[in-house]
């Protein structure tokens, strides 16, 4: 991410109670903008070299423009998504959510034309804490992407 440390580094980095109110103050900034499809609103939250990740695929996006591109196209494939939080970890290196997605595929996705299938999984998003930029760092994004390539693909495409 554009925040290159150590994670030795980062866990020597102090946690205070301002920090904290800090970034779970923006993560809920960033939350709610997605939420509300609000695409400054979700940029704001974000360091100028934040990256945008996929892990289980390898994709990337960088800077604000790679942002934009990122949450662009993906809301564009799945316009009803959501995310249902179950669980939160906040601290001086960032946020940790699980969450289960929800949302059905209307537009093209990795590559791969609008299905019309629904996703519903739990994926976890690490959102690093850039401290030089008082912002994130991107997200790096962990699901099962057998399961979504599953769900996508629905009965018809198996």
């Amino acid at each position: 991410m554009g925040n290159a440390t150590t994670i030795r580094e980062r866990l020597a980095w102090d946690v205070t109670p301002e920090l904290y109110a800090q970034i779970r103050r923006l993560w809920i900034d960033h939350s709610k903008a997605e939420d509300a499809r609000d695409l400054a609103g979700l940029i704001a939250t974000l360091s100028e070299d934040c990256v945008y990740e996929i892990v289980p695929t390898g994709e990337r996006w960088e800077g604000h423009d790679g942002a934009r591109s990122f949450y662009t196209s993906f809301l564009r494939a799945f316009p009803d998504v959501r995310f249902d939080l179950k669980d939160i970890v906040i601290g001086p290196q960032g946020v940790i959510e699980i969450a289960t997605m929800r949302g059905t595929q209307l537009g093209a996705w990795q590559g791969e034309p609008a299905t019309g299938g629904r996703a519903e999984l739990d994926i976890v998003i690490v959102f690093p804490w850039n401290p030089r930029a008082q912002r994130f760092a991107g997200e790096r994004i962990y699901h099962d992407s057998g399961s979504l390539t599953r769900q996508l693909a629905g009965p018809h495409r198996s």
